[in-house]
């Protein structure tokens, strides 16, 4: 557990510019202290839920820490997703043993998202929903025991867009709303958008990272003004 703590932010930096800082927590251990009316977001659920929420927002602060800011609360919104302090704009996941917050103040910088995976198979039924046709055309030319985890790497790093995409737009989008084309010798992709968002130009690209650490697919995009 150590040893993970250390990993993520250390081989997940790359994923972002030198101006976001990077910062895990574990949800198993004890509830952190919520500040202001954080504790609203975590009165009617599991004490899993709380934990997770709990040390997402505590990554965040720690992630403000870096940058030299005083930690702030960081709300709940519409749809769970975290309302950022003015001047700062971030994005929290989390697993069952890891939280990653990523948090910036650099003002060309618009929007980030992160998340993070198990590096397993994704379930062959969930492919039609997650992935688009010319994706499973690209997950036919691979080899039979790959397919299935690549399909989770689309999974991942669809989720990182649609963090960062909902900050902008404020529109919620499925699965099949963006198309992803991977370089995986440079560990990257592209997200193109394949309906109009508000916020983006129609046929809007967005350009995204990806790592595999500690068994766990990682993907970040940040989006620039």
């Amino acid at each position: 557990m150590i040893q993970q703590k250390f990993a993520f932010p250390e081989f997940a930096r790359h994923l972002f510019s030198d101006t976001v800082a990077m910062a895990s927590t574990d949800p198993r251990a004890p509830m952190p202290r919520l500040l202001g009316d954080e504790v609203l977001a975590v009165e009617q659920v599991s004490t899993a839920r709380a934990r997770e929420f709990g040390a997402g927002r505590d990554a965040a602060r720690a992630a403000m820490v870096q940058l030299g800011h005083v930690p702030r609360p960081v709300l709940q919104g519409p749809n769970r997703a975290p309302i950022w302090p003015v001047g700062l704009t971030g994005s929290i996941t989390h697993n069952e043993t890891t939280c990653l917050a990523v948090v910036t103040d650099a003002p060309e910088i618009a929007a980030l998202g992160i998340d993070l995976e198990a590096a397993s198979a994704l379930d062959p039924s969930l492919w039609p929903e997650v992935c688009t046709m010319p994706e499973m055309n690209w997950l036919a030319k691979l080899g039979p025991s790959q397919r299935g985890n690549f399909a989770k790497l689309i999974f991942c790093a669809k989720e990182a867009v649609y963090k960062a995409q909902y900050q902008i737009s404020r529109t919620l989008m499925d699965f099949q709303a963006v198309d992803l084309e991977f370089d995986l010798q440079a560990s990257a992709f592209t997200a193109r958008f394949t309906r109009d968002l508000p916020g983006f130009a129609p046929d809007a690209r967005l350009r995204g990272r990806f790592s595999i650490l500690s068994s766990t697919f990682v993907a970040g995009v940040e989006i620039c003004r």
